[in-house]
């Protein structure tokens, strides 16, 4: 249930539900292409209704980008209880290359998307148990190495969102190769040069959250 409330609990009428929709769709392509500091009448204009019929559905920008955010935090949600139906351990893998999607599509909005927002809290909060999940039957299959933690896949999710935020505009795919690269790095080697263990600590969860305000 998403803390921040837009609209009334009351279904819209079809042709409000209609402007809703195209006023969120204009805010995710003026936000990709000018960032959060775009202005509201742009948004309008691109949606094709007034500033007026904005402000009735979204009382402020700050709600369009919370409603926005409540959007992805649901669908990351949605990923990860789909992702979590590999048996094979797959299931981390996929989950953290859709996220990755995501990130570059919507990258004006990840500074708000991991904390920064009440939108959706209950759809984070999940995202983050299955993610722990995810990883716990990977390292079972064998699929990654055992001293792998969830807080190295938030910090992995980190430096994606900071390589879409600064290549989406000349090389969007750029963060896939960054990803391919982590991945074989958690690969399980259990001989040859690079059996060794990991020599820096993971970050706790205490710290993530500090970091994160």
């Amino acid at each position: 249930m998403a803390i921040h409330k837009t609209t009334s609990d009351k279904p819209l009428r079809k042709d409000a539900a209609e402007n809703r929709r195209r006023i969120l769709d204009a805010a995710a392509q003026v936000f990709f292409a000018s960032g959060l500091d775009a202005g509201v009448e742009e948004i309008a204009r691109v949606a094709g209704v007034g500033v007026g019929t904005l402000y009735r559905r979204f009382p402020s920008k700050q709600a369009l980008i919370d409603e926005m955010v409540g959007e992805m935090r649901l669908g990351l949600a949605a990923a990860a209880r789909e992702a979590t139906g590999r048996e094979d351990g797959s299931g981390l893998e996929a989950l953290v290359l859709e996220t990755g999607k995501l990130q570059v599509v919507q990258w004006a909005c990840l500074p708000q998307l991991w904390d920064h927002s009440n939108a959706e809290p209950e759809a984070l909060a999940e995202f983050r148990t299955r993610i722990a999940e995810l990883l716990e039957t990977a390292q079972q299959c064998g699929r990654i190495r055992s001293d792998i933690t969830p807080t190295d896949i938030s910090m992995l999710f980190w430096a994606l969102r900071g390589i879409s935020e600064t290549s989406h505009s000349v090389a969007p795919d750029a963060w896939q190769r960054h990803l391919e690269i982590v991945f074989a790095g958690m690969r399980p080697v259990t001989d040859g040069p690079f059996a060794e263990p990991l020599h820096t600590k993971a970050l706790s969860a205490a710290q993530v959250r500090k970091i994160n305000r």
